[in-house]
């Protein structure tokens, strides 16, 4: 049976966010620098273009642009919200929603990874994690 792929494509606006600052917390970002952090990416601007099960993400914020490309299934390299980088493996979680471990190329730090989810409503739910910390991210097309 062929698998139904959501649809992500568009442009997201950031409705709501909780744990932002947590989590930078415990990817040990300085105190200054998430206060940066934290009032840039409070409204951030998301487009998301997909051919099937390619995705390619731009976020942009006052502070930052980040722009990853992948296809669920196929490890590709991106950078943690810290920006160290990594190798990151994307893959269904369930019929709607991506997870994705990221593991660090060099050093240590803690374990990351992401989610990104459409709900039946049509909105979308991103998850970023730090060990046991989780930040959780609701977005709505405009």
């Amino acid at each position: 049976m062929e698998r139904k792929i959501p649809d992500f494509a568009g442009r997201w606006e950031m409705k709501s966010s909780e744990n932002f600052e947590e989590l930078l917390k415990a990817l040990n970002v300085n105190v200054m620098l998430r206060k940066i952090a934290v009032k840039a990416a409070s409204k951030p601007q998301v487009e998301i273009t997909q051919n099937g099960e390619t995705l390619s993400i731009i976020t942009s914020t006052t502070v930052r642009n980040t722009h990853i490309t992948f296809t669920v299934g196929q490890e590709f390299n991106e950078c943690t919200v810290d920006g160290r980088p990594c190798t990151s493996l994307p893959r269904w979680e369930t019929d709607s929603k991506i997870s994705c471990d990221q593991t660090l190329l060099k050093g240590e730090g803690p374990k990351t990874s992401w989610t990104r989810e459409i709900t039946n409503d049509g909105k979308l739910i991103l998850t970023m994690r730090a060990d046991d910390v989780i930040c959780t991210r609701f977005y709505e097309r405009p």
